[in-house]
Parts: structure tokens; C-alpha cells; sequence
């Protein structure tokens, strides 16, 4: 049997102009760009901003309906699929974290309370609240079409009161602020896990590596998000695994070996103890 994989795509899937930024109009968007109507990585963030709209955004297994003047998020290595109706129209703004981080020091990002790890994915808008943010767009998308001198420090200004924008409309009545030591420190690890978790999977490996005790770490993450390092490891790890085991047909054996697991039991008696499920137990409900 041919093993299913999920494709992990980058901003070059809209043309080799399109590296770090690019945005454009949602009607007929699976038409111009087929691979977005099946499941697919972005390593790059979503903004689906929605002015009539029908249909659904899959993203790591979650339907999000969609409809009228609302806003849909994907965040970098989610797995998504797009399902909408042909009459939708809206518009796509697709970035890097590097286009923004050119002017704007990188962990600006992880003050944005829509772009963490467990927000939801999805800002519902008033009529008001949508016609202020299309002002900002066209003066986005003005630049990015135009390609004037200085675009590309003009539009990361655009795309910075756009976040600040969504902010105030995700998180009303919380004032955002710069990040503290400690919440670097967070975002750091978190970063950290992505891109290490199949050979470190104990918070000592990650407080060696962020230069602190791992009693430290612990503290941090119970004062941040009240879970334990290990517990946000184990949570980035069950995460993989259920992609893998949703999207793909991999075998068990294969989802622990993608995973890091020596073997496929320590996997198995791994995902039960978080879950509650074994691997195929998970499989078969998602098939269901």
C-alpha cells in the first residue's frame, strides 16, 4: 500500500515572488491553488479574513464553520483543508514569521494572544469591525500589488497594526504588553520543542538548552500556563501523533519512529496513558 503523507508547504506555493508575504482573494482559491483543499502543513501563518462566506476550514482535525465577516487563523504546523463554498469571497494574508521579525524583534509575535498555542482559531466581526479592517487591507494590498519603494517595510507596518488590530478585537478588555523575561523564556521553549521534540523529550534537555534550571523551567510554565514543562512536552508530542495518525496512513510502527520512540510499545503505552486511547483506537474514531 502507497503510504499517505501530509505535503508541508511554504509561501512559495503562490509563485516564486511570494518567499515571505503574500495575499490575495479567497473566490476560487482551492481552483488557483488545488493543494489547499486537502489536508497540508503550512510553515507559515493563515489569515482567512471572510466578507460572505460558506463552507468550513479544517484545521488538525477541527471543522471551523465559516460565514459572514469573521476571521479564521492557522497557525504554523497545523494541518489544514479548505471547504468553501464557491460563492465565498474574502481575502487570504499569508506570512512568514521572518517577514515580520525583519523590523519587529520575533517574539513581538507571542504577545498576540490569537497566536498561541491553544487559541482558538476563529474571531467572529461586526459589520462595524469588518469594514475598519478592510481599510487596512486595501492599503495592504495596495502595496503588495504596486510594489513601490519601501513595500516591504511599509506593508510589515500594515501587518503590525493588522495584529494589533485583531488583538484588540480577539482580547478586548486586556491591554497588550510588551513581553516579560519569563514569557521569552516560555516562547523560547516552545520554539524549542517544535523543532526537537523527537530526540528531547525531558524538560532537562530543554532547561540546558534555555541556559536555566529545570526547576526554573517548571516554574515558569506552572506561572504561565499552569502545566508543568513536562506536561507541555507530552502535549506537543500527542499532538504529532494524532496529525500522523488522522492524516496519514502510517503504521503505528511508523508514527513511533516519526515520533522518536526507540519502539512502537513505549509509543503505545506513551499515547494511552495521555489519552486514554490506543493509537488505533484513536485512528478508528477519527475514520468513524
Amino acid at each position: 500500500m502507497q503510504t499517505v503523507q501530509v505535503p508541508v508547504c511554504n509561501l512559495g506555493i503562490f509563485g516564486n515572488h511570494s518567499k515571505k508575504f503574500w495575499m490575495g482573494s479567497l473566490r476560487n482559491i482551492t481552483q488557483q491553488y488545488p493543494i489547499m483543499a486537502k489536508p497540508h502543513k503550512h510553515d507559515f501563518y493563515t489569515f482567512l479574513i471572510l466578507d460572505n462566506a460558506g463552507g468550513e476550514v479544517r484545521i488538525d482535525g477541527q471543522a471551523v464553520a465559516v460565514g459572514n465577516t469573521m476571521i479564521a487563523i492557522i497557525k504554523p504546523g497545523c494541518i489544514s483543508s479548505f471547504a468553501l463554498t464557491e460563492d465565498t469571497t474574502g481575502t487570504l494574508i499569508c506570512f512568514a514569521e521572518e517577514f515580520f521579525s525583519l523590523r519587529y524583534n520575533n517574539n513581538i509575535l507571542s504577545q498576540f494572544s490569537f497566536l498561541n498555542r491553544d487559541a482558538q482559531p476563529d474571531i467572529a466581526l461586526t459589520h462595524h469591525q469588518h469594514s475598519h479592517l478592510q481599510k487596512l487591507l486595501e492599503f495592504l494590498s495596495g502595496e503588495f500589488l504596486e510594489e513601490r519603494r519601501e513595500s516591504e517595510k511599509v506593508m510589515r507596518s500594515y501587518l503590525n497594526i493588522f495584529l494589533f488590530e485583531m488583538e484588540r478585537l480577539y482580547n478586548p478588555l486586556q491591554e497588550t504588553k510588551s513581553p516579560t523575561l519569563r514569557q521569552e523564556k516560555m516562547h523560547l521553549f516552545q520554539k524549542l520543542i517544535d523543532r526537537n521534540f523527537k530526540e528531547k523529550k525531558l524538560p532537562s534537555d530543554y532547561a540546558g538548552m534555555l541556559n536555566v534550571s529545570p526547576n526554573y523551567l517548571n516554574k515558569i510554565c506552572k506561572e504561565e500556563t499552569g502545566q508543568t514543562a513536562g506536561d507541555i512536552i507530552r502535549r506537543h508530542i500527542i499532538t504529532e501523533a494524532r496529525r500522523l495518525l488522522h492524516y496519514t496512513n502510517y503504521s503505528v510502527n511508523e508514527v513511533a519512529d516519526k515520533l522518536g520512540f526507540g519502539h512502537a510499545s513505549y509509543f503505545v503505552t506513551f499515547f494511552k496513558k495521555q489519552t486514554h486511547q490506543t493509537p488505533e483506537m484513536f485512528r478508528r474514531s477519527q475514520n468513524a
